[in-house]
């Protein structure tokens, strides 16, 4: 395992290749710092005693210690451990650990790689092995590359005016790939040691140039990475942990980049027939992320609901029952969103690689829950709060010998507070709900991971509609039995079953 400095040391070797408006940067300029600094905890927790149990485990590979953030989940304590895990290290950043999409993209791989070499024969997986051994070994901070520039929304990418609007492989060559496109939103790249490449939907015949997946270092050659930054502000006179905090989208733009061919995943442009697993990669990533983020919003929550509790006691009101009522209510989203998670690991299964996948419903139940009470929960907090929240005078005019004690003598709220103490509740709460950075985490509480619509439209894809329907066919008499019915568990392996009991009636016919 890295040591943080460790990790600071080798970002500082990689090429400039980022772009902060026209300026081209590197991996130490200060923009990026912040979340750099969010990084930085899933290194030193995993070196802290408090926190060991949950952010290191044991290689199913090597059996070296390795940190969880490089794990492929064996189990459903592992699926419990990285919710846990996710969800306890937000407490100390504020927000989003911002490591979770790396590995819940080795996740998805280890299964629809094995799954396409048992059904295609290719050495997708054995490739695979390799890069994970490498991952794991290296401590790798990786981003994963899923959202598509898109283009016109309407028309699939092999209808595109711009074939250029999804990520495509434009050559296959014996040692790689050549691909051109962009992938945009994506969270950390800056500062990831690699990203790992994957499509973002289903792919039909049409579509095989563009089914494609891979993992590269962040500064490989051709890749140009369009960053915006956003950090809570930092104080000049008082220092706190949150202040330190930032984040870094990215459209990763791959300008005819090589990828060598160990390093490629899924490739449709050379086979056809590994098109299909385009969708079910894209799913299956999508699938382990939605389940993260019930160990991550309900972290977020709780930062919210802790500092609507702190807020209160220093406005004096904590004792009344609509402050009461309304906290009560973040607290009981974030339990149910985390209940829906844990749930999912427990009614886990097993896929043929080995790699155990949550439940598919209860983890999108989750998601969903989170995604449409996140501005509600912020709302809750600007309420309690009041006004100071934005227009508190700058930090320099409580330090300012003309105007500083009367400053902190008009900050005063509860008598048994210091006016220092409620500089510092108002100024905390002001970066998480009015900054540049808590735009960007309410928007990512609704989008990160898939928008409250795509968990409804996979919910009632795996769902057995048809078999929930027989229970009221029994209760109003159009049925005369009702058998038993309990809920299987369902996960994105559903759809590849379809799918090749759809090849099979083809061949048939």
């Amino acid at each position: 395992m890295r040591t943080y400095e460790q990790y600071v040391e080798d970002l500082k070797k990689m090429k400039p290749n980022i772009f902060i408006g026209d300026e081209k940067v590197g991996r130490d300029d200060p923009r990026i710092e912040g979340g750099m600094h969010i990084i930085k905890e899933t290194f030193d927790c995993a070196y802290d005693p408090e926190y060991e149990d949950l952010c290191v485990t044991t290689s199913h590979l090597t059996g070296k210690k390795i940190n969880r953030f490089c794990h492929i989940h064996q189990n459903k304590e592992d699926l419990y451990k990285k919710q846990m895990m996710t969800r306890v290290l937000c407490h100390r950043v504020g927000g989003c650990i911002q490591r979770c999409m790396g590995i819940d993209a080795m996740n998805a791989l280890s299964i629809i790689t094995y799954e396409m070499g048992q059904a295609l024969g290719t050495d997708h997986y054995k490739r695979f092995l390799k890069y994970l051994e490498f991952f794991q070994d290296q401590d790798i901070v990786a981003s994963c590359a899923q959202t598509d520039a898109k283009g016109d929304r309407l028309k699939r990418p092999y209808q595109q005016e711009d074939p250029d609007q999804y990520l495509r492989i434009i050559e296959t060559r014996d040692d790689g790939i050549v691909v051109r496109g962009c992938k945009i939103n994506i969270t950390n790249t800056p500062y990831a040691d690699e990203f790992i490449v994957v499509p973002c939907r289903y792919m039909g015949p049409e579509d095989k140039d563009y089914a494609v997946a891979f993992a590269l270092p962040a500064d490989w050659e051709g890749v140009k990475l369009l960053t915006r930054t956003a950090n809570f502000r930092k104080g000049k006179h008082l220092d706190a942990p949150g202040m330190h905090i930032g984040d870094a989208e990215t459209f990763i733009i791959f300008d005819d980049v090589f990828v060598p061919k160990e390093r490629v995943f899924l490739n449709g442009h050379a086979d056809p027939h590994q098109t299909p697993y385009a969708g079910f990669l894209a799913l299956m990533f999508a699938h382990y992320h939605r389940h993260t983020y019930t160990g991550c919003k309900p972290g977020m929550s709780e930062v919210l609901a802790s500092s609507a509790l702190l807020v209160a006691e220093y406005n004096g009101i904590e004792k009344a029952k609509h402050v009461q009522e309304k906290i009560s209510h973040i607290i009981g989203i974030a339990e149910l969103v985390f209940a829906a998670g844990e749930s999912s690991a427990r009614h886990s299964e097993k896929s043929p690689s080995g790699t155990q996948i949550p439940d598919e419903i209860l983890t999108n139940a989750g998601r969903r829950l989170a995604g449409e009470n996140i501005y509600e929960e912020f709302k809750i907090l600007a309420d309690i709060s009041g006004g100071l929240i934005a227009t508190l005078p700058f930090e320099g005019s409580f330090f300012s010998e003309e105007v500083g004690d009367l400053a902190m003598k008009y900050l005063k709220r509860n008598p048994r507070v210091k006016p220092e103490n409620i500089y510092r509740c108002f100024k905390g709460i002001e970066n998480l709900v009015v900054s540049d950075l808590a735009g960007v985490l309410q928007v990512a509480g609704v989008h990160g991971g898939g928008s409250p619509q795509m968990e409804t439209i996979t919910m009632m894809l795996r769902y057995d509609t048809e078999k929930l329907k027989n229970i009221s066919k029994y209760l109003f008499g159009i049925k005369s039995k009702i058998h038993r019915y309990e809920r299987p568990t369902v996960t994105p392996r559903k759809q590849l079953e379809k799918f090749r009991k759809a090849m099979q009636r083809k061949k048939k016919s």
